[in-house]
């Protein structure tokens, strides 16, 4: 009997370190305005138009996170995560919107990434090489022969799919405009029916 009862604790406490809930980390504070000064230090037009898109996906995402206090999403993870989101951009070439890199623009997010991780915001740069349209996945990737490595790049946290969701309202090529419903699912249609059904999970989830 005492045999039993020590291998039911066991078992018990096993099970229990199985199942308990994990506290996500939270990332470190992030000082969002410094870094996009250290990468745009002077005043251009492709700064502003910058801080324009990042504002608007923001504000955007703040607040549907705000109405949905029931997600629990980390608002500054949030807030830090949709201003720098588009960091890499001033690197690709995108003469159309003040861009004058050589890279192409479809990297953006990759290239926003690198910048983070070297600046050691890993969960921010993931917000970078996630949200280009509805995410990418591996095989979208090689169907549509992207410069971009053969792996999955799908917002997979929460702050990542409000995020990708929150930018694809707002075009920089037409600024000061948010795009209706329909013309965001027609944008989504074009990457792929597999990216309208994730938009319009998150439609339903965050509206």
């Amino acid at each position: 009997d005492v045999y039993k009862r020590q291998l039911h604790h066991e078992t018990h406490r096993a099970t229990s370190r199985r199942t308990a809930p994990r506290t996500q980390k939270r990332p470190p504070p992030v000082n969002y305005r410094a870094l996009i000064a250290r990468h745009y230090p002077t005043d251009s037009s492709l700064r502003r138009l910058l801080l324009l898109h990042s504002g608007q996906v923001c504000r955007r995402a703040l607040d549907i996170a705000r109405r949905h206090p029931e997600l629990g999403a980390d608002l500054a993870l949030v807030e830090a995560g949709a201003m720098l989101h588009d960091i890499g951009i001033f690197r690709c070439h995108a003469p159309g919107i003040a861009c004058f890199g050589t890279e192409p623009y479809i990297c953006h997010g990759r290239i926003g990434a690198e910048i983070l991780r070297s600046e050691g915001y890993p969960q921010h740069a993931r917000v970078c090489e996630r949200h280009t349209g509805a995410g990418l996945t591996k095989q979208e990737i090689i169907a549509q022969h992207l410069p971009l490595p053969h792996e999955d790049f799908l917002p997979e946290t929460l702050e990542e799919q409000v995020i990708c969701y929150a930018d694809k309202f707002y075009s920089k090529s037409h600024p000061t405009d948010e795009k209706p419903l329909a013309a965001v699912e027609a944008t989504m249609a074009r990457f792929g029916a597999d990216s309208l059904q994730r938009f319009r999970a998150w439609d339903a989830r965050f509206r």
